[in-house]
């Protein structure tokens, strides 16, 4: 007699979430680096599209927003798992206003979000040279 394999169906939430508006906002794992003349933040953003983002940066504080429109329609999808949360996602970050916001970047690859918020240059380190009399 052959083994049989049955597959259960199930939901499980693994992302945060944060219930600050209408439905659940995510909120991405992201990581930041602070090099000698930047920081760098990375946010895993999967499925989301550059036209979905809004980035901010206002007196010191980052903002990163936007939304993921689901794959498959909700209503007529018969999941067997189902662990990837879809909808809007929101972090803010007090970064300081040691950074020169005419200068950020952000680029999105292979669903990680990278923003470069390079040090505006009064903070950045100088070396002084000595003179001799």
């Amino acid at each position: 007699m052959a083994a049989q394999t049955s597959i259960q169906k199930r939901e499980t939430s693994l992302a945060q979430t944060e219930p600050v508006r209408s439905g659940p906002t995510y909120i991405p794992a992201v990581d930041i680096v602070e090099q000698r003349d930047r920081l760098l933040l990375m946010a895993d953003l999967p499925g989301v599209r550059a036209e979905d983002l809004d980035i901010q940066y206002e007196r010191g504080v980052l903002t990163v927003g936007g939304k993921v429109t689901p794959r498959q329609d909700p209503d007529s999808t018969n999941y067997l798992l189902r662990e990837y949360g879809v909808g809007d996602f929101y972090r803010t970050f007090q970064i300081g206003e040691g950074i020169d916001s005419s200068k950020i970047s952000a680029e999105l690859r292979d669903g990680v979000l990278t923003l470069e918020l390079p040090k505006a240059a009064e903070l950045m380190p100088r070396k002084i040279s000595v003179k001799t009399a």
